[in-house]
């Protein structure tokens, strides 16, 4: 599909097409080049006028045969009229957002769904893409916005005594709003490891089976397996879809002294990234390693026996990567960790979404200081918290200058969205 935007796109496509198209209706024609009325190709056309389209300007549409040389004839039959260019990446979507069509959170939200790998990250951008945060903001500001007339009220009238049910009614505003804040700054966590995918290490001695249970879990032989200890030294990644999450896996240099300068720095690696990794799954041969890797224990972590091919069949929690026994029920033990890690998910996927809203939970929780007292209270200083928030809400949604953040948001979107 080659799609054009702008106030010259009509007309680009009747200079294609020899001829007037109708409105939303697509529409079978030869398209040829305006110079030479070379036919190029034949395809649907479609045109969207403005301001109901997805930049609010008047779009044509043109679905042609995608071949290179199709596609590339059509691009420099349009190059070549006047007034048009080839769009920057993510021009279209940016133009949407300053027609206001869609606000920044869903604009991020579609630069999610373009990258989503798995069907809960699909789900998640859908979410933002369809505006459940422009949504939460709405509510939010609405409450706010009533607080802060009552507020700017009592300043306007402060000769005159205001009921005491109006300063309860501002505190359990901002109160309202702030618990509702801080329900979706702790759901952040999860929804950005949805986004950008879990990281799952295992921890263990060198030769205790780790590459050999990557490459069984992978299918393939992404790691050496050698007798020899230490022969991993960096770290190795494979990326999973496990029951709808994106993960990846990291196998990384056995923990023990180092024999070289260079398995040291493997070593050191692995540690710092075992720790920071969302779940640790220590490969042991007893239970009693795990505290002798140097890697420390985190609530949810998972402990498994290495090969089980040689221990009694009924060893619990043994696995194989040789033979492929206890992997399964190992995957599902680690499915089942991260998907009740992700049920508390919120709506806020982006580092800059969680930035903005914590800005204005501050501003509340400083407004709610102020009004906790309704004898000492300055209604002028609580008036300017709640504008605080508010802004902090409208850089949320992109409706300030925030023309630096625009820039960083749009370079990750591709030719043509």
């Amino acid at each position: 599909m080659v799609r054009v935007s702008g106030p010259q796109a009509f007309a680009a496509a009747d200079l294609l097409v020899g001829q007037a198209v109708p409105d939303r209706v697509a529409t079978l024609r030869w398209i040829r080049d305006p110079q030479d009325r070379r036919q190029l190709d034949q395809g649907l056309i479609l045109r969207f006028p403005a301001p109901a389209s997805f930049t609010g300007e008047d779009v044509v549409e043109l679905q042609v045969h995608g071949s290179a040389a199709v596609v590339r004839s059509i691009e420099r039959a349009l190059a070549a009229l006047p007034g048009l260019r080839r769009a920057e990446p993510g021009e279209f979507t940016r133009r949407a957002l300053l027609a206001g069509r869609i606000d920044l959170a869903q604009a991020e939200g579609l630069a999610d769904l373009i990258k989503a790998e798995t069907d809960r990250q699909q789900q998640q951008a859908l979410r933002t893409m369809s505006g459940a945060i422009g949504q939460l903001v709405t509510e939010w500001g609405a409450d706010l916005l009533h607080a802060l007339a009552w507020v700017e009220a009592s300043i306007d009238f402060s000769d005159e005594e205001l009921p005491h049910e109006m300063l309860l009614s501002v505190h359990a505003s901002l109160g309202r709003v702030a618990a509702g804040m801080e329900r979706e700054l702790s759901g952040s966590r999860a929804a950005e490891r949805i986004r950008e995918g879990f990281e799952v290490a295992l921890v263990g001695a060198p030769n205790v089976g780790k590459s050999t249970l990557l490459n069984s879990i992978a299918r393939r032989e992404v790691a050496l397996v050698s007798e020899v200890a230490g022969t991993t030294r960096d770290v190795l990644e494979v990326h999973l879809d496990l029951d709808g999450l994106a993960l990846t896996l990291l196998d990384m240099a056995g923990l023990r002294e180092a024999g070289d300068s260079v398995e040291e720095l493997g070593i050191a690696r692995a540690r710092v990234r075992g720790v920071s990794a969302d779940l640790r799954i220590f490969l042991v041969e007893r239970p009693e390693d795990v505290g002798e890797l140097g890697v420390s224990w985190q609530d949810g972590d998972l402990v498994a026996l290495s090969k089980a091919d040689t221990r009694p069949a009924v060893a619990a929690h043994a696995v194989s990567g040789l033979t492929g026994q206890g992997v399964e029920a190992l995957l599902a033990a680690v499915a089942g960790t991260l998907v009740e890690r992700a049920a508390g998910a919120g709506c806020l996927s982006h580092a800059r979404q969680r930035e903005a809203v914590t800005e204005a939970h501050r501003a509340l929780v400083r407004g709610l200081v102020e009004a906790a007292d309704p004898v000492a209270a300055r209604p002028e200083i609580v008036a300017e918290e709640i504008r605080s928030s508010l802004r902090s809400l409208d850089f949320l949604l992109g409706k300030l200058d925030v023309e630096a953040v625009l820039d960083v948001v749009f370079q990750s979107f591709c030719i043509g969205k």
